[in-house]
């Protein structure tokens, strides 16, 4: 799905969530990354074939 130079890293990868952005939709709390991973603005993550990945905020301060 990625057409950029350099590649963006795949959804696999460590650093699957850094891929471009093709698809933002802010009013619903998602957007489409180009190596079709939906990240939520949440920071969790729906991978392409179908695993979930928590999300990863940090906790509040006491």
């Amino acid at each position: 799905m990625c057409t950029h130079t350099p590649k963006c890293p795949t959804a696999d990868s460590p650093a699957g969530d850094t891929a471009q952005v093709v698809a933002r939709h802010p009013e619903q709390g998602w957007s489409l990354l180009c190596n079709a991973v939906l990240f939520f603005e949440d920071t969790g993550e729906l991978l392409p074939d179908g695993r979930g990945i928590p999300p990863r905020r940090p906790l509040a301060a006491v």
